[in-house]
């Protein structure tokens, strides 16, 4: 069994207003909801609310995966095979944007950022993020889109030089930038409510 994400853009002062204990609880409830119908077509994009138990956060449905983390891992990596190759200002930039998403980079920061979000449990059942943006985060990562975005085609023979992997979760640069396009939906959408972005293993 692989892990799986579902992202969450939520209004972090609802999130901070929440007593401690019961924030896994709500954010369960909004990434899988109790009134969820597994016999409906697949939903993609953002489904808001995410629950009506849970009205102040959205969940964004990935059109381009199954749910799995392995294609954004898989793009992360492909970044960082890809960045050497790539303009510098679209260095730079796809940086600043994939750091805070998917990729680690080589100065991953020091402070763990689910850091008071949750209780203290070391019980190994304990949810964890796969990503944490606050609010003041978000437009910044928006920004380094905004000026990535028009570079990027430039990436593409690189990337499919270096980087593809025909057969794989992120086959060639096409893939790369349908995934990539999807977080700028993520991203944009969560900056113009001025919320945050959480992304849990399940």
């Amino acid at each position: 069994m692989g892990l799986d994400i579902t992202v969450l853009g939520l209004d972090w002062g609802e999130l901070e207003r929440t007593p401690t204990a019961e924030r896994q609880d709500l954010l369960y409830e909004a990434a899988c909801p109790e009134d969820f119908d597994w016999h409906a077509e697949p939903r993609a994009g953002w489904v808001f609310p995410a629950s009506p138990k849970v009205p102040w956060c959205g969940r964004y449905e990935f059109h381009s995966t199954t749910g799995t983390y392995k294609p954004h891992f898989w793009a992360g990596d492909g970044w960082d095979t890809a960045r050497k190759f790539a303009d510098p200002v679209l260095r730079e930039s796809l940086d600043g944007f994939l750091f805070h998403l998917i990729w680690e980079g080589d100065d991953p920061p020091e402070v763990v950022p689910e850091s008071g979000l949750f209780p203290s449990d070391s019980t190994p059942w304990r949810p964890s993020l796969l990503l944490a943006c606050p609010p003041p985060v978000v437009p910044v990562i928006a920004a380094h889109w905004a000026r990535a975005e028009p570079l990027l085609e430039d990436l593409r023979e690189e990337y499919d030089r270096h980087a593809a992997r025909p057969g794989g979760w992120i086959a060639d640069f096409d893939a790369f930038t349908v995934l990539l396009r999807e977080w700028a939906v993520v991203v944009d959408e969560t900056a113009r409510r001025g919320w945050g972005l959480l992304g849990l293993p399940f």
